[in-house]
C-alpha cells in the first residue's frame, strides 16, 4: 500500500526554506517518537513549524529529537511554556521548549521581530525568577541591563545583570552567585557591567550604587541605564534600585564632554572590526549595523530625555518612535532606521539560530549564505540568486542606516532654523547643540543661514552636506571654532561653490577639514589665505614635507623673480605657511609622531634660510651653524632658530661683507613688524654671545674655542650642524671644533659645572601665567630634564648624536643607559613635546604648560584624544618616573 504521508510530506518539505535540512529534521523526529509520523500527517501547522525549525537550526533539530514533548509545543504555538522552578533539570528543560515555541513563531510569520525579542526577554526574565527561587535568595534583586532590559533580546545575546540587595553582603554575594549558576545553565549570563567591571562586588545595596554614580562613574556607564530594569528577585528592591538609577540618570546634564567620551568608545568599536576585516559583513558593530542605529537612539534620548520624559523607553523601536512623533527625528529617517534595524536584527537572529552561537557576521561560504538567504525568506529567480538578492538588500539597509546615521543628529536642527515653525522647540535645539558641543546657538543659527542662503546649485549642495559637516565638527575639539572656520573659508558665493564642489567629490576632505577648522584657529587662517589647500586634506600623502633639497629648489624659485625685499620676504613667508600647514595637518591626523614632526619643521626651517640666504647674493663664503633645537633637528611649531655665522677671509672687507650679511639675513626673517616676521632668529649662543661679532671667521672661531670656551657653550655645541650657506665652510667649522666641545669626556669639575647650571636652571622663576606643576618644559621629569641628562652623558662619553631623541637612542646602543630608563626618558619627552606643539596649534602661540584655565584645558585634552584630568594624570605619570631617572643617572643620587 503506497504511504498517504508521504506526498504531504514531499509537498511541504518542497515548500520549505531548505528541503535537505528539512527533510533530515523530519526523518530524525519520525525516528525518535513513534507517534510522529501521524501526527505530522495529520496536522499542517505542526508540519510547517518542524520543517521551518528544522531547516534553520541544527541545534533545535537535537532539541526535537531528544525532547517528545517538542511536538506538543510545535503544535500549539500559542500556549507559552512555563518555566518550571522545582528543580534545575526542569528549569532547563522548560527553558528549551519556551525557546522552541518562540523560533518557531519567528519562523513561521506567526511573530514579528518585536514580538520575538520581547519574548525572549520575557524569558529571559522568567529563567533569572526561577534561578532566585532555586537560590533561595531573598533580600536580592536583579537588574536586567543591554537587550535583555530593553525588552528585545536576540536569540543567543548575552544576559546583562546586576544585583541589588540588603544586609549582610557576604551573603547577598553568596545569593547572587548561586542564582548566577541557575541561570547559566539556560542563558550565557554577564555580570561585567557592574560598578568596576569584574573587580567590582558582584553584589551592592542601592545606597552603594548611588555613591558609585555621584563619583565614579563614567559615561558610558549611564548611558549603560537607559536600559536598566528590575527584572526577577526582590520587587520592592528592584523599584527602589531603579528610582534611584532614573534619578541619577535624569538629574545630570548631559554634556558635550560626556558625548565625545560616549562616541570615542563607539568609534574605538568600530576599529576593531575593521582590523578584522568585518566592516561590510558584521551586522552588529559594522558599518550601518545595528549599533549604528542603537547609538543614535541612545545618544538623542540621553541629550533630550532629561526634559522629555516621554522619550525614556529603554526599547530600541519604541523609543526611535517616540523620537520622531516629537520631531526630534526626521519622519523619514526613522522610518528608513526602523526598516533596516528590523531586517539587520533578522539577520542576526538567522545566523545566531543555526547553532544558537553569537554569532554577527554574514558568512563568506557560499553554502552557509545559501541557506542564510533561504531562511530570511529569499528564492532563487531567472535574474537573481537568494545570496544575491539577500547581499542586494542587506547592502541597501547598511548604506541606509550609516547615511541616516551620520546626519540624524543635525538634520532636525536645520529644519528647526529654516522655519519658525519646526517641530523642535527652542529649548531642544539649544540642549542639542550645546550637547555636541557648539555653545552659542543663536551664532550657530546664524552660521547656518550664511552657509546655506539663496537658491543657487552651490547653496543647495552646501545644504545637502551640511548635516554631516555639523557633526563632523562636533567631534572636533571646539565646534564652535570650527563652524566659525567654515564660515569664514564660505565667505562668497563663489567660494561657497568650490567648497561645496570640493565636498561632494570627496567626503574624506570634509571630515578632515572639520578636524582642522575645530581645532586650530591659526590653520584656519592659513586655509582662508591658500583655499586650493583645502583639496589636498584628502591625501596626507600630499602633505608629506618634500627632501630638503627638492623644498630648496621651490623656495628659492618663489624668490628668484621678485626683485623687492618686501615682496620677497611675502613671497617666503607663503611658502613657509603652505608647508607648515602640511606639517601640522599630518600632527593633527595622527599620521606623524613628534620625531616626524620636528624632523619636517627642522627641514622647512632650513630651506627658509637657504632660499634667504641666496637671495642675499653672498660674495664671500659664508654658512649658518644650527644650534639647540634646531641643530638637533628637532624644532616644534614655537622654536626660535638658534643659529651661529661662520665665514672664511681675513680682510676688512670679508668682515664687513660678514656682518653685513649676518644683520640682513636676520632683519629679513625676523620682518620689521610681528606680523611681517618668517622666524625669529637668535644668534645669542655664538662665542661671547651679545657682545661678540655677529658673524666670526674660522681662525675667530678657533681661536676662541681654544682658549675661552667653557662648559655650558661645550654643551651648546654639541647640537651644532650646518644648515645653510657655503657646505664645505660649515664642514670645515665642525672638524675644526669638534676636539673643543667633545675632547676626552668630562672631568669632575666639568659635570658638577653643569649640574650647577642646571639647578640654577630650575630655580628661574616660571611665568605666573603657566602651571608650575604642569610645566612641560621646565617642569621636573619634563623636557629640559631629559635634555640635560642627555647631554651631560653624551659629552661624558662622547657620544655624538643630532638630538635628544637620537641621542637617547644612542646611548642606550652603546651601553651607557640602561633601555629602560631610556625608555622612561624618550616617552616624557614625546608627550611633552607633542603636548606642547598641539597647545600651540590650538592657541595659536607659544606656551610651555598645560593651560590652567578648564575650558582651554579641555580643548586641549580633545584635541589629544582625552580629558582635561586624564592628561594632567599622564603628565605626573610620565614626569614622575622622568625624574626618578633624571635624579639618579643625572645628579647620581642614589
Amino acid at each position: 500500500m503506497p504511504d498517504p504521508s508521504r506526498a504531504v510530506f514531499e509537498d511541504a518539505l518542497e515548500a520549505s526554506a531548505v528541503p535537505d535540512l528539512a527533510r533530515n529534521g523530519l526523518d530524525r523526529a519520525i525516528e525518535a517518537h513513534p507517534d510522529a509520523r501521524d501526527r505530522l500527517a495529520a496536522d499542517a501547522d505542526l508540519l510547517t513549524a518542524l520543517l521551518s525549525v528544522t531547516s534553520a537550526s541544527r541545534a533545535l533539530t537535537r532539541h526535537v529529537e531528544a525532547d517528545a514533548r517538542a511536538l506538543d509545543v510545535l503544535a500549539d504555538l500559542d500556549r507559552p511554556v512555563a518555566v518550571a522552578a522545582d528543580s534545575p533539570e526542569h528549569l532547563v528543560a522548560t527553558k528549551r521548549l519556551e525557546y522552541l515555541r518562540i523560533a518557531a513563531r519567528d519562523l513561521t510569520g506567526a511573530a514579528a521581530l518585536e514580538a520575538t525579542g520581547a519574548a525572549l526577554a520575557a524569558l529571559g526574565r522568567e529563567v533569572l525568577a526561577a534561578s532566585c527561587t532555586l537560590a533561595e535568595a531573598s533580600g536580592l534583586a536583579v537588574i536586567g541591563m543591554g537587550k535583555l532590559g530593553g525588552g528585545e533580546l536576540n536569540y543567543a545575546s548575552d544576559i546583562d545583570v546586576m544585583f541589588v540587595g540588603e544586609g549582610d553582603h557576604g551573603a547577598m554575594v553568596k545569593a547572587a552567585r548561586n542564582v548566577l549558576e541557575h541561570a547559566r545553565r539556560c542563558f550565557r549570563v554577564d555580570a561585567n557591567l557592574r560598578p568596576e567591571g569584574r573587580d567590582g562586588p558582584l553584589a551592592r545595596s542601592v545606597a552603594s550604587y548611588e555613591a558609585y554614580w555621584d563619583k565614579w562613574a563614567q559615561p558610558w556607564e549611564f548611558q549603560a541605564l537607559l536600559k536598566a530594569r528590575p527584572v526577577a528577585g526582590d520587587a520592592a528592591l528592584g523599584a527602589a534600585y531603579h528610582e534611584a538609577a532614573t534619578s541619577r540618570l535624569w538629574s545630570r546634564p548631559f554634556t558635550s564632554d560626556d558625548l565625545r567620551s560616549i562616541r570615542a568608545m563607539k568609534e574605538r568599536a568600530e576599529s576593531e572590526v575593521a582590523k578584522k576585516g568585518l566592516t561590510e559583513r558584521e551586522v552588529k558593530r559594522g558599518r550601518g549595523g545595528i549599533r549604528d542605529i542603537e547609538f543614535s537612539v541612545q545618544l538623542l534620548q540621553l541629550v533630550h530625555g532629561r526634559l522629555d520624559p516621554e522619550l525614556r523607553s529603554p526599547t530600541t523601536l519604541v523609543a526611535l518612535a517616540e523620537l520622531a512623533d516629537a520631531g526630534y527625528v526626521d519622519r523619514g529617517d526613522a522610518d528608513g532606521f526602523a526598516a533596516a534595524y528590523r531586517f539587520l536584527r533578522e539577520v542576526e537572529h538567522r545566523l545566531q539560530l543555526v547553532d544558537e552561537q553569537q554569532v554577527h557576521a554574514v558568512p563568506t561560504d557560499e553554502a552557509e549564505r545559501d541557506h542564510l538567504a533561504r531562511t530570511m525568506g529569499y528564492r532563487s529567480s531567472v535574474d537573481r540568486s537568494a545570496v544575491d538578492q539577500l547581499d542586494r538588500d542587506l547592502a541597501a539597509h547598511q548604506a541606509t542606516a550609516r547615511a541616516i546615521h551620520e546626519r540624524v543628529y543635525f538634520r532636525p536642527l536645520l529644519e528647526a532654523f529654516a522655519e519658525s515653525d519646526g517641530a523642535l522647540t527652542d529649548e531642544a535645539v539649544d540642549t542639542r547643540l550645546a550637547a555636541f558641543g557648539f555653545a552659542d546657538a543663536a551664532r550657530t543659527r546664524q552660521a547656518v543661514s550664511e552657509l546655506t542662503r539663496g537658491l543657487t546649485r552651490s547653496s543647495r549642495l552646501m545644504q545637502q552636506v551640511l548635516p554631516l559637516l555639523l557633526d563632523w565638527l562636533s567631534s572636533s575639539p571646539d565646534p564652535d571654532l570650527g563652524l566659525l572656520g567654515l564660515r569664514r573659508l564660505a565667505s562668497d558665493a563663489a567660494r561657497t561653490g568650490r567648497l561645496a564642489a570640493t565636498f561632494r567629490e570627496s567626503p574624506e576632505v570634509a571630515q578632515r577639514l572639520c578636524q582642522v577648522l575645530g581645532t586650530s584657529a591659526m590653520l584656519g587662517e592659513i586655509l582662508g589665505r591658500e583655499p586650493d589647500l583645502v583639496a589636498r586634506l584628502a591625501d596626507p600623502a600630499a602633505l608629506r614635507t618634500r627632501p630638503r633639497a627638492e623644498l630648496v629648489e621651490s623656495a628659492t624659485k618663489a624668490l628668484e623673480w621678485r626683485s623687492d625685499t618686501d615682496a620677497r620676504q611675502q613671497a617666503l613667508r607663503r611658502w613657509r605657511r603652505r608647508h607648515l600647514l602640511g606639517v601640522a595637518a599630518r600632527d593633527l591626523m595622527d599620521v606623524d609622531d613628534v620625531r616626524t614632526v620636528g624632523r619636517d619643521l627642522t627641514a622647512i626651517a632650513e630651506a627658509t634660510l637657504e632660499a634667504a640666504l641666496i637671495a642675499l647674493d653672498p660674495s664671500i663664503p659664508f654658512a649658518v651653524m644650527a644650534l639647540g633645537r634646531f641643530g638637533g633637528g628637532e624644532l616644534s611649531y614655537a622654536s626660535d632658530l638658534d643659529v651661529a655665522f661662520v665665514f672664511d677671509g681675513s680682510s676688512a672687507t670679508a668682515i664687513d661683507e660678514a656682518g653685513r650679511l649676518a644683520t640682513r639675513l636676520m632683519k629679513f626673517l625676523k620682518g620689521q613688524t610681528p606680523a611681517a616676521r618668517i622666524y625669529d632668529v637668535d644668534a645669542d649662543l655664538r662665542p661671547e654671545g651679545k657682545q661678540g661679532p655677529l658673524a666670526r671667521s674660522l681662525n675667530g672661531y678657533t681661536a676662541y674655542f681654544e682658549h675661552w670656551l667653557q662648559t655650558w657653550e661645550r654643551q651648546a655645541w654639541t647640537r651644532a650642524r650646518f644648515v645653510a650657506g657655503d657646505r664645505q665652510l660649515g664642514r670645515t667649522l665642525t672638524r675644526l671644533i669638534d676636539p673643543y666641545v667633545w675632547g676626552d669626556g668630562l672631568d669632575a669639575e666639568a659635570v658638577r659645572d653643569i649640574r650647577r647650571m642646571k639647578a640654577r636652571v630650575e630655580q628661574e622663576r616660571i611665568p605666573p601665567t603657566e602651571d608650575p606643576k604642569f610645566h612641560l618644559k621646565l617642569g621636573r621629569g619634563s623636557l629640559s630634564d631629559v635634555e640635560w641628562t642627555a647631554q651631560l652623558l653624551q659629552l661624558e662619553h662622547g657620544l655624538h648624536a643630532p638630538g635628544t631623541m637620537a641621542a637617547l637612542d644612542t646611548l642606550a646602543a652603546h651601553d651607557v643607559l640602561d633601555p629602560d630608563d631610556a625608555a622612561v626618558l624618550a616617552e616624557a619627552y614625546a608627550f611633552c613635546e607633542r603636548t606642547r606643539n598641539r597647545w600651540y596649534l590650538v592657541h595659536g602661540q607659544a606656551g610651555d604648560a598645560l593651560p590652567q584655565q578648564a575650558d582651554r584645558l579641555a580643548v586641549l585634552a580633545r584635541s589629544l584624544g582625552t580629558t582635561g584630568a586624564d592628561l594632567r594624570n599622564e603628565y605626573r605619570r610620565v614626569t614622575r618616573k622622568s625624574r626618578a631617572v633624571v635624579e639618579r643617572v643625572f645628579y647620581g643620587q642614589a
